[in-house]
């Protein structure tokens, strides 16, 4: 009897892929536990071989899908920030939030002034186009700087070195979005002629962080209040069904974007407000959980067609001179500007010297330029591109080589055994 034989269909393929990266997404995290390499590292390497093969004709470039850019990093970062605000145990306030203050007022302006600097001076970038790629990799990341953040609710591993990376990582990305806004104003006016100063403190400074702040607290007390203090038979911490932290997400920032103030801080403002309402609650841990597996595998997507895009020539337009600078923002503008902030600050100089220089670039970056780019004309589009994944491409190297060693050691100094069952 002749076999007949066809193409793979489509559909299975993607289910039989779907099906092998949540496998990876539950495992790769325990098989990397001891290891000197990080999930994000496997991903890019697991993206570059399948996008390397002839049949995948697919070039997941950002310029040539520059919606889906914007809105895929757009959500993984929001569910990055719900996860971040409630995995902290330590409450708010201004003195025990010390080092998030000095990291945000301090570390990031300092890192967008070298970083603009060197794209005007150095790299002959025009000025518009050089702050706008400050703003892009000033911010610490949310979602690769998972490994260098605070445990899950409850487990005891926030030291100053990961409260201070999640907390700054937390706030940062809505702290950075003035300076995107500011480089589109100064951008538009170049071609308008009209004044800009005004609209842009009163509305994306003034405004956006106010309303962002308080709209996410509002959110977080009502969502608060329906999970934890409305009457025992219908508070949805009964349901035990984690999810509830992802309604909270979409909705706290599609009220805020709607309200046009910063999605990102209300979604981190949101977080904080609802793990303060029961902050030793068990449904804590599963909202965190959840939402924790869903950044995880949006993440393992999103690297995968990064390393597409890194086989399709994304970094192509880059000059030696590009690569130089990608350097200096990791090894020089990050930690120089991280221990200027934490002179006088009661920690070791090992801590120290960890939270400068763990200042993890990554899908916040790409999200940033990917909006300022949809927002505004550049011609340099397509190197700020090759800039922006140089640096995330060698951020996620150097780090994810790291920070396995690194912060073993700092467990051992702090009496924690890293290799005990319970460790996170």
């Amino acid at each position: 009897m002749q076999q007949v034989t066809s193409a793979p269909d489509p559909y299975i393929l993607i289910l039989t892929s779907a099906g092998l990266l949540i496998a990876l997404v539950a495992w790769l995290p325990l098989a990397l536990k001891r290891l000197p390499l990080s999930l994000p590292i496997v991903c890019i390497g697991i993206g570059v071989s399948i996008f390397s093969v002839p049949a995948v004709t697919l070039r997941p470039l950002p310029l040539t899908y520059p919606e889906v850019t914007e809105r895929f990093t757009e959500l993984i970062v929001i569910i990055a920030l719900m996860g971040a605000g409630l995995k902290l145990d330590r409450p708010f306030s201004w003195a025990k939030w010390n080092i998030t203050w000095r990291l945000l007022a301090i570390t990031m302006p300092l890192g967008i002034l070298a970083i603009t600097a060197i794209g005007g001076l150095w790299l002959g970038l025009s000025w518009v186009a050089a702050l706008l790629l400050a703003a892009s990799l000033a911010p610490t990341d949310p979602v690769l700087a998972s490994d260098v953040q605070v445990g899950p609710p409850k487990t005891g591993e926030e030291d100053e070195v990961r409260f201070g990376l999640t907390s700054e990582a937390g706030l940062n990305d809505g702290f950075a979005f003035p300076f995107v806004h500011l480089a589109i104003a100064l951008g538009l006016a170049t071609t308008t002629g009209e004044p800009w100063a005004k609209q842009w403190l009163l509305h994306n400074v003034l405004w956006e962080i106010s309303a962002g702040v308080l709209g996410g607290w509002l959110i977080g007390r009502l969502f608060g209040w329906l999970t934890f203090h409305v009457s025992a038979d219908s508070r949805l911490s009964k349901t035990g069904d984690g999810l509830i932290a992802i309604s909270a997400t979409f909705v706290s920032y599609g009220v805020t974007e709607l309200l046009h103030c910063y999605g990102f801080l209300a979604v981190f403002v949101t977080a904080l407000t609802l793990r303060r309402s029961h902050r030793d609650h068990e449904f804590n841990r599963q909202m965190h959980d959840l939402t924790e597996q869903v950044e995880r595998l949006a993440m393992m997507v999103l690297l995968l067609l990064f390393g597409g895009a890194l086989v399709s020539g994304l970094l192509e337009p880059l000059q030696w001179v590009d690569v130089a600078a990608a350097v200096a923002i990791l090894l020089v503008v990050r930690p120089v500007g991280g221990m200027i902030a934490l002179l006088g600050f009661g920690a070791s100089q090992a801590e120290k010297r960890t939270v400068a220089f763990f200042g993890i670039r990554g899908v916040g970056s790409f999200y940033y330029l990917a909006y300022g780019l949809n927002h505004l004309e550049i011609d340099d589009g397509a190197r700020l591109w090759a800039i922006t994944g140089l640096v995330a491409l060698l951020s996620i190297l150097l780090h994810g080589l790291t920070v396995t060693p690194a912060m073993r050691m700092l467990d051992r100094q702090h009496g924690r055994d890293p290799d005990a069952d319970d460790a996170v």
